[in-house]
């Protein structure tokens, strides 16, 4: 358990590590009704949110961005409930569990992605974009040709997340309702495709709002309850969790994240920039009013998921005391890691153990919710990726109605969202966790390049554009295939043919040199008036005349 979860740690975002523990898991929990029927409250809860935006979302701008109208506040509480997936909950809290000070470190990857964001995307977002980050791309481009490629690299994110998401959480229900497998997927799927295909991102946002309030005050409940055991003192937490877990001092230590040094620098170029690459994460910032919101909003979505990493960090240490000691959780013999359903549990585990069944009720219902926002996200940036991108300015050239638009983006969702069900059963059994690695390697090397550079370079052309992009897409892919993750342990070849499993280390570096080399050398008429068109895009990032301002209602 312990090397498997620190191969996780190396790999990326450990949103599969629940999937991999389940499949492994030999028997159902029993049914626990307190989770059910939370479970329950939740979706209906959820439900009335979607019958009540829907009478809200009248246009494409209500549909793709909540009508602009969203505060600094509530978009930061949806941005940190977009981000904050169950693997945070679980994975990262059983990454502490098992190994101490480098769960930490691999929290901190996941962070530093927000100053980026901060300093040098948020505002430029809100001023030059109105529903999806090709705005921002094609601004000054060939619309069609780039919208078409920014929409290709979104999707394929999208879908990669959206398998880590499905069959996490049809394992997590597995495991917790006592529900079969194929069941919980198509609860997953059909959910998902209710709020977003009725409710929109007026829907969407606010069942993220509600899920982040319930996950933060849930481990914050949790970390209350466990460390008043030990009389609230870290030192006394510190001192008990290095004498009985098995690293002894070494749990403080930081080590294994950093043995081999390019996976490591890989895996925070992909968490870092990864981060700013994120369609579904990016799409956020188009639903605040104006670039003072949508500064203020990263601001406080970094607040909140500092606050909560801290939290879990808290939760693995006194785990370790609280469930690791505990003979109830064992499966022979007493030794941290050795835990009933696998150590991804747990945040479970210690619920139980601090607040009985109601505890772990809450918790379970607090996880798959979270499952839930995440996907609906996620469909959400997919479908407009295909009717906002593909269809209204490729297709139709930007002749297309709002109906129409909004007609092909719910069409679109039901289409993801079968296809999110599809996949979700396929790979039950395999070890995906390579993809929640290949959905940040990708938006790394893929969007974030091309992004930033539309956004901050003069000499960008659609030659050059068009090259990064599509190099960064395929050289991500292409490098995740031939790794071990793909080419060894699920195509069964004898070795790799390229030695790392992060892509973003080499493929960044190749999206971002033929972007310049491609646009230096393109000397055609339409690459000059590019050129000459930054400095009107220039004047408009950074005082957002002419903008798409919020609908008053």
């Amino acid at each position: 358990m312990h090397k498997f979860i620190t191969a996780l740690g190396l790999l990326g975002l450990s949103t599969l590590a629940i999937a991999a523990d389940a499949v492994g898991a030999t028997e159902k929990q029993a049914t626990n009704w307190h989770a059910i029927i939370m479970f329950c409250i939740f979706v209906a809860m959820t439900m009335g949110i979607t019958y009540w935006a829907a009478s809200r979302t009248k246009s494409t701008a209500d549909f793709y961005t909540a009508g602009g109208g969203i505060t600094g506040f509530q978009n930061g509480l949806a941005i940190a409930g977009d981000y904050m997936s169950a693997a945070t909950l679980l994975g990262l809290t059983a990454m502490v569990y098992a190994q101490g000070y480098d769960g930490y470190i691999y929290m901190l990857a996941f962070f530093a992605g927000w100053p980026i964001i901060l300093f040098l995307m948020a505002e430029r977002l809100r001023n030059l974009g109105k529903f999806t980050f090709s705005d921002i791309t094609a601004y000054r481009l060939d619309q069609g040709k780039v919208r078409t490629m920014a929409a290709i690299s979104s999707l394929t994110v999208v879908c990669f997340y959206l398998i880590a998401q499905m069959v996490g959480a049809g394992q997590l229900i597995k495991l917790l309702f006592g529900l079969e497998y194929n069941v919980a997927i198509f609860a997953v799927g059909i959910l998902m495709m209710v709020y977003v295909t009725f409710g929109g991102m007026v829907a969407t946002t606010w069942v993220q709002i509600i899920k982040a309030c319930m996950l933060l005050a849930g481990g914050t409940l949790v970390m209350f309850l466990a460390m008043s055991e030990f009389g609230f003192s870290f030192t006394n937490v510190l001192e008990k969790a290095m004498s009985a877990h098995k690293l002894g001092d070494k749990l403080m230590y930081p080590g294994s994240l950093l043995k081999d040094p390019v996976t490591a620098i890989s895996l925070g170029l992909g968490l870092m920039f990864g981060t700013a690459g994120l369609p579904h994460i990016l799409m956020r910032f188009f639903t605040v009013t104006d670039a003072k919101e949508a500064r203020k909003s990263v601001l406080y979505a970094s607040g909140f998921v500092a606050y909560f990493f801290n939290v879990i960090f808290l939760m693995g240490l006194t785990g370790i005391l609280i469930v690791g000691q505990n003979p109830e959780f064992f499966e022979g013999g007493n030794i941290a890691g050795k835990l009933i359903g696998g150590g991804n549990m747990v945040a479970m585990h210690l619920a139980k153990a601090v607040g009985g069944n109601m505890l772990l009720g809450f918790l379970a219902a607090v996880a798959f919710a979270t499952i839930l926002a995440v996907v609906s996200g996620l469909a959400l940036a997919g479908a407009s990726a295909i009717s906002h991108d593909l269809y209204a300015r490729v297709i139709m050239k930007g002749t297309a109605s709002e109906a129409s638009e909004i007609r092909v983006s719910k069409i679109a969702t039901i289409c993801l969202g079968a296809v999110a069900i599809v996949l979700g059963i396929l790979f039950e059994k395999q070890n995906i966790a390579f993809m929640v690695g290949l959905a940040f390697g990708v938006a790394a090397a893929a969007n974030f390049p091309v992004l930033i550079l539309s956004m901050y370079w003069k000499g960008l052309t659609t030659r050059g554009a068009l090259w990064g992009g599509y190099g960064g897409l395929s050289s991500a892919v292409l490098f995740v295939l031939f790794s071990k993750s793909v080419w060894v342990d699920v195509l069964g070849n004898a070795a790799p043919l390229f030695p790392y499993t992060q892509p973003a280390l080499f493929a960044m570096p190749i999206a971002f040199l033929l972007a310049f080399i491609m646009s230096k050398s393109d000397s055609s008429v339409r690459a000059g008036q590019e050129i000459e068109a930054f400095e009107d895009q220039y004047v408009r990032a950074q005082t957002g005349y002419g903008a798409a301002s919020a609908s008053n209602h």
